[in-house]
């Protein structure tokens, strides 16, 4: 699977992937919008395979993109025994949820996983565009994911969520720019994503360390990739200063106050160019409230419920991850609810940080007073209305 926030960054690890894999059939997928909200235009390429099979592919069809791209598969499944199948993504389809749509099996129909394995993810990767991206939440991504309409994004929001994605990552070399800024940019792609292995891109870059994607991928087997999108899943963090690039994990077992979070945010948020996590806010108990930003935006919003003991149904739904980080953090009377935020950026002060945060969880006196007491705290944050504790 290969994405890119450039065209040129995209096409690179293609030519470099038929380097390390000459018999793979590239499955290219273009994503048009209509502008009224009808269903989208979905273009489809074939490269490798016979002429039979990239006439039948290779064409225009209206439709859900993850329905169409996963007839396709299934088609290819079917003509060739076994094969290797490379599927080039736009930047304006959000990857992990489109895949995770893709892999989902429709009632009656043969799972996608009885004829393939996932493989990584690769991104392209052009750092004067994607640090440019970080910045822009003035305009709207239109990106397709897990629905057949676009959902708008903020410019940095996509840019964070692509970097987030890969599994590998191919970044141009820089000659010609300053050597440090380009040393700079690899240190955030490294603390925005720890787990991916990051390329320094040449023309005669060596394809051999692909051929990894050509391959199974051991990160898929505990499940597929719905399971990232779980709103508690646990972030990953990279320690240390890289150039000045830092990651500031936070985490509280107390309920937030959010008219005191709120006032935390200008200490909080200035150097922050990417943050992720989830909050147990007192004004709203029962819901997990998701935190992301990306540049000078930040978004909170309702993302499900907390499970409960006795919530059977919320624990089989939830993903395997999900239930075994609420078994380690469960307390007996809150159960799995608690605070997660990863903060990214450059000079973060984290004592300053931590401290903000710290102020905005609820004190002893507060947390005594209860739930019914907590529901009429203000809240500029979700819009909950104040109410008189006495009335």
């Amino acid at each position: 699977m290969v994405s890119g926030n450039t065209p040129e960054s995209r096409g690179r690890v293609l030519d470099l992937l038929r380097l390390a894999s000459p018999d793979a059939l590239v499955l290219s997928v273009s994503v048009h919008g209509d502008q009224v909200g009808r269903y989208p235009f979905v273009q489809r390429l074939v490269t490798g395979g016979d002429e039979r099979q990239r006439a039948s592919l290779s064409q225009v069809a209206t439709g859900d993109p993850a329905v169409i791209v996963r007839q396709d598969l299934g088609a290819i499944a079917r003509a060739a025994a076994s094969p290797h199948v490379v599927l080039a993504l736009p930047d304006n389809v959000d990857a992990v949820s489109f895949l995770a749509e893709l892999w989902r099996t429709p009632l009656g129909r043969t799972p996608l996983s009885d004829h393939y394995d996932l493989a990584p993810l690769a991104a392209g990767i052009d750092l004067g565009r994607l640090l440019s991206d970080l910045r822009c939440v003035h305009r709207s991504a239109h990106v397709f994911g897990d629905r057949p309409q676009a959902v708008p994004l903020t410019v940095a929001e996509a840019a964070a969520r692509l970097v987030e994605a890969a599994h590998m990552m191919v970044v141009r070399d820089g000659r010609g720019e300053d050597g440090s800024r380009i040393e700079g940019s690899r240190a955030l792609l490294a603390h925005l994503n720890p787990s991916a292995e990051i390329l320094l891109d040449a023309e005669d870059c060596d394809s051999a360390p692909l051929t990894t994607l050509t391959r199974p991928d051991s990160t898929w087997a505990a499940g597929g990739p719905a399971d990232r999108l779980d709103p508690v899943a646990s972030v990953v963090r990279r320690r240390g200063i890289d150039h000045g690039v830092a990651s500031v994990l936070w985490r509280s077992r107390r309920p937030l106050h959010p008219e005191r979070l709120a006032e935390s945010l200008p200490q909080v948020m200035p150097a922050v160019v990417r943050s992720r996590g989830h909050l147990w806010v007192a004004t709203h108990p029962d819901a997990v409230i998701s935190w992301r930003s990306a540049g000078r935006h930040l978004e909170l919003r309702e993302a499900g419920r907390w499970l409960e003991g006795g919530d059977t149904e919320g624990w089989r739904a939830a993903s395997p991850q999900r239930r075994t980080l609420a078994s380690w953090y469960w307390d007996d009377y809150y159960g799995e609810r608690r605070n997660e935020i990863l903060l990214t950026g450059a000079d973060l002060d984290e004592d300053r940080l931590r401290a903000a945060l710290d102020a905005a969880v609820l004190d002893d006196r507060e947390l005594a007073l209860g739930a019914d007491h907590w529901a009429c705290l203000p809240d500029p944050l979700l819009g909950a209305a104040a109410q008189d504790p006495e009335g």
